[in-house]
């Protein structure tokens, strides 16, 4: 039924007045003002003239039936019986009609402003519907930090009397120095089991003397001057140089790449840097070199047979077609790239698996020390395995570190590309070519000159006095070119710096050893050459007329290093030695950084003291 423009805003009007008076009366009971008694007798009479106009309309409509008429009737008794009763809510919404709707519809509503306004709205009563509508969700927890590493105790004091030798494998790992970086740089105190002292201090080049020839594939050095932490004390390094071999010498290499596709690979610092990574190593490839690319997800699969160096753009998108998603079968992945490894083996070539994950591995075989098992099996054959850890969050360092010791391998942490470049372009050959296995030290000291001594680092790498000479029990390889780096702190006997407390009946009953009283100790060194089931033995003393008053910036540098880690540890080995003192005796000793790395140290143990004077003062504050 049609009806007038005049009947609209009849409706609308009565419509507007009931709903201000309801708004005014509701919620606190106030009772009603002369003026809004007015307008309810107001929109009741606009009311009456609204049914009278339509009673008239409706009577003059031709169309309109008996039923239709009685059906209005009986709506306006129950009108009007509403308003004897009061009832002012507003009328039902098929009798009062809105406005027409304009010629073009407006923009619905945005959430950019909420204005409420009105005299009788209070300022702080806002509809629990529009509280809910604009309430900020509540932010989302950090995903659950689940990166793993081994726990290691610092290496304790021994008194010389009691335990003069000291055994231990060596490590060219520097993975966990790059990997605390990242975390220093993204404003994060690591935890202590992240801070390896030997691989922070092997990761930096400390200019030790190379061998003459490859006869001898390295050389070994020492060095004693005073602990820089306690002048009472010495330190004593030793520097291992390898014969470096010039990139065009070479073996051939057979490389297989095992990469990680999972989906924990998705994020910028892991899949992308690790083609980034690999597209350096890539492009300094020879023709006589191969590649195989094995990844692995839920499953593992060959993404590219072996294929010569010479055919680099063929690798190359093979590299850039990958991508992440699913689960992580590591297990499969290793036995598919030592598949190929073996397939394409090069006798007396370069034969290695480079493993490149966050060591997330998540199905198939995941029990870490059955993935041991598989790895060691596997080196037998003579194919190495290095591992680059990439990523955070749920980064496994426990197993990338231990994957590579049982795999003959080396370990590194990709941060960056400068990273990628400084392992898997600059150190080429020490990173893909080893000149020496299973390579062990073992320094017996002199009881009559050194009361005490301790091993700075390689915690993990500490061997019985028995495995020294047991060519059965696996150690640490080097590679061409690399050096190695060990620290001993001594107390030199007389000194009055012993840290261990004397013995109740002291040394009665058997005699301190009276050897060469012109040494403080005898180093011994093993290790096999490439193919070799013997190892070979070298043996040097260390004379007490090598201490020295002004250290090398080189022994000043490293001991600065080693300063830093324990520092990150809880600072329980270095005394009184401060951030500032640190930071300063590395300044002192930066001598020629070609790359930058010793002054990019500086700025990490600076960066260090912030983050540990931050967390300080938040607990003072707590405590309080």
């Amino acid at each position: 039924m049609q009806r007038s423009i005049q009947q609209h805003r009849l409706y609308f009007a009565l419509a507007l007045a009931l709903s201000l008076v309801a708004c005014s009366t509701a919620g606190d009971g106030v009772a009603t003002t002369p003026e809004e008694e007015a307008a309810l007798e107001a929109a009741a009479a606009a009311y009456e003239a609204a049914d009278a106009a339509q009673a008239a309309a409706d009577a003059a409509a031709t169309s309109t039936d008996a039923k239709s008429i009685r059906r209005q009737e009986k709506d306006k008794r129950e009108r009007r019986s509403a308003r004897a009763a009061g009832n002012v809510a507003m009328p039902d919404a098929s009798l009062v009609m809105a406005p027409p709707p304009p010629a073009s519809p407006a923009p619905g509503p945005t959430l950019d402003r909420v204005e409420v306004t009105g005299s009788r709205v209070a300022a702080n009563q806002v509809a629990p519907a529009a509280q809910a509508l604009y309430a900020m969700p509540a932010p989302l927890p950090p995903p659950a930090n689940t990166e793993k590493y081994a726990h290691n105790d610092d290496n304790p004091v021994h008194r010389t009397s009691e335990q003069p030798v000291s055994t231990f494998s060596i490590d060219v790992d520097t993975g966990s120095y790059s990997n605390v970086r990242r975390m220093l740089a993204d404003g994060t105190r690591p935890p202590s089991d992240a801070v390896r002292a030997e691989e922070f201090i092997n990761y930096f080049d400390y200019g030790h003397p190379a061998p003459a020839s490859r006869e001898t594939p390295f050389q070994v050095t020492t060095e004693l001057a005073p602990a820089p932490w306690d002048s009472k004390r010495q330190l004593l390094m030793i520097g291992i140089k390898g014969y470096d071999v010039p990139k065009a010498e070479i073996p051939p290499a057979n490389l297989v790449f095992l990469i990680d596709t999972s989906g924990s690979m998705q994020s910028p610092d892991k899949l992308p840097l690790v083609k980034d990574s690999l597209q350096q190593l890539v492009k300094h490839l020879r023709p006589q070199d191969r590649v195989s690319m094995v990844v692995y997800a839920g499953s593992a699969g060959l993404v590219l047979p072996p294929t010569s160096g010479a055919q680099r753009d063929e690798i190359l998108e093979a590299l850039d077609r990958l991508e992440a998603g699913g689960s992580t079968n590591g297990g499969d992945g290793i036995r598919l790239a030592y598949a190929m490894a073996k397939q394409a083996y090069i006798k007396g070539g370069v034969n290695r698996v480079i493993l490149a994950t966050d060591g997330d591995f998540n199905v198939g075989t995941v029990d870490q020390n059955a993935l041991e098992t598989l790895v060691a099996d596997q080196r037998k054959s003579g194919i190495a395995l290095t591992t680059l850890g990439y990523g955070q969050g749920n980064y496994n360092d426990q197993l990338a570190e231990k994957l590579a010791d049982v795999g003959d391998g080396n370990h590194a942490y990709i941060d960056t590309p400068m990273e990628a470049r400084k392992v898997l372009v600059q150190e080429m050959g020490s990173t893909l070519l080893t000149i020496a296995k299973d390579v062990k030290i073992q320094i017996e000291f002199n009881p009559a000159v050194a009361a005490e001594y301790r091993l700075i680092g390689y915690e993990n790498r500490v061997l019985n006095r028995e495995d020294f000479a047991n060519d059965k029990v696996d150690a640490g390889d080097i590679g061409a070119g690399h050096e190695v780096t060990a620290l001993y702190e001594i107390t030199p006997a007389g000194s009055g710096a012993d840290r261990l407390p004397p013995l109740r009946y002291g040394e009665s009953g058997r005699a301190v050893g009276t050897g060469n009283a012109r040494e403080l100790a005898h180093l011994r060194l093993r290790y096999k050459r490439p193919g070799e089931d013997s190892s070979r033995l070298i043996e040097t003393p260390i004379l007490r007329s090598q201490l020295v008053a002004a250290p090398s910036a080189s022994m000043r540098f490293a001991s600065a290093v080693a300063a830093f880690a324990d520092a990150l540890r809880g600072g329980k080995q270095i005394g009184r030695w401060s951030w500032d003192e640190i930071a300063a005796a590395a300044q002192r000793s930066i001598g020629t950084d070609q790359w930058g790395q010793r002054r990019e140290f500086v700025g990490l143990v600076a960066r260090a003291q912030k983050l540990t004077a931050t967390e300080g003062a938040a607990t003072a504050q707590v405590s309080e």
